[in-house]
């Protein structure tokens, strides 16, 4: 039965991260129209990079664990839930915050698409 479960969460974090890809590439897109820019987005079995321009987000997952890198050396980890979202624990364990993958997604994508202050 255990082996059973583990296989369906697998099957679960799977479909999410698929989910967080197809999610990244619309809201990419959405923020592009205005200035017709555009982003790329790269998805694997364990890594996401999104790029556009200078800008990059890269995601690496183990499981239900991404850990995140942004261009500007920031870094963090993440999990996802059974429940489509992202969960960001603190080292204390103190501060957990969960978002839904589409918030998520559209934050990145927001910061990623933005141009640059004059």
């Amino acid at each position: 039965m255990a082996q059973a479960q583990t296989i369906r969460d697998a099957h679960v974090y799977v479909e999410l991260w698929v989910s967080l890809a197809s999610l990244l590439r619309s809201y990419t897109a959405a923020h592009g129209l205005n200035g017709s820019r555009q982003a790329t987005v790269e998805l694997g079995e364990e890594k996401i990079i999104v790029r556009h321009a200078e800008k990059w987000l890269a995601l690496d997952r183990r499981g239900a664990q991404i850990a995140w890198t942004r261009d500007n050396g920031s870094r963090g980890t993440l999990e996802l839930t059974e429940h489509g979202r992202l969960r960001a624990t603190s080292p204390q364990g103190s501060d957990d915050t969960e978002r839904d993958l589409d918030m998520a997604a559209e934050a990145w994508a927001r910061d990623l698409m933005r141009e640059p202050q004059l």
